[in-house]
């Protein structure tokens, strides 16, 4: 496995809210990072139907763009009484005209579970998968999920996207309603993140 070098790290997202858990994250390792807007980078179009397809075209996309190693994250919801919905459509289902809703994709999502009959509890998992790529096309894949259940009413003010329906095994408060530090412990993208502290940063 791959070993990142330097301690910049370009960080494949224009979402500001994942920009400082990753920031957070890396820290106490000695990496700053870099946001892709910052760099005035485009934001690729996702085309696969998987979360590690999707965070490979974002990364690579990046790497190639700046000469920099890049590492981006493709997350979601996967809500098992809907079939894994929205799972890679997680981001999509709160897509407007006029940006991203997400109070009303989760609405959405409710509305959804509560068509399809599901006896309670709707389980659910936050999954994240990191890729890390360099600009010679090389990459390293790093799968995390954290299983919980999908909560109503929603709760909370911490947190972005779905983290005010999202109660995780064994609490029982939602994301949003937890300590920030406390979530990323937790969280999926803790998860993967631990495995690439191991594989990249070890």
């Amino acid at each position: 496995m791959r070993k990142l070098a330097g301690d910049t790290l370009l960080v494949a997202t224009h979402n500001a809210g994942k920009l400082a858990e990753f920031a957070e994250l890396l820290a106490p390792h000695g990496i700053k990072v870099v946001g892709a807007a910052e760099r005035n980078l485009p934001e690729p179009d996702e085309t696969e139907t998987t979360f590690v397809g999707n965070a490979r075209i974002k990364a690579h996309a990046a790497a190639k763009a700046t000469g920099l190693p890049a590492l981006s994250d493709d997350s979601g919801i996967e809500i098992d009484a809907l079939d894994g919905a929205p799972g890679v459509y997680t981001a999509d289902w709160a897509e407007t005209s006029q940006g991203r809703d997400f109070e009303m994709a989760m609405t959405k999502a409710h509305d959804r579970l509560i068509d399809s009959g599901a006896a309670q509890p709707w389980t659910a998992r936050f999954c994240c998968t990191l890729v890390i790529a360099w600009p010679d096309g090389h990459d390293e894949v790093f799968p995390g999920t954290v299983e919980g259940q999908f909560t109503w009413p929603m709760r909370g003010a911490q947190g972005h996207g779905y983290d005010p329906i999202f109660q995780p095994n064994g609490y029982d408060i939602s994301f949003a309603e937890m300590d920030p530090a406390e979530k990323n412990r937790i969280s999926h993208r803790a998860d993967a993140f631990s495995q690439l502290v191991k594989g990249c940063l070890g």
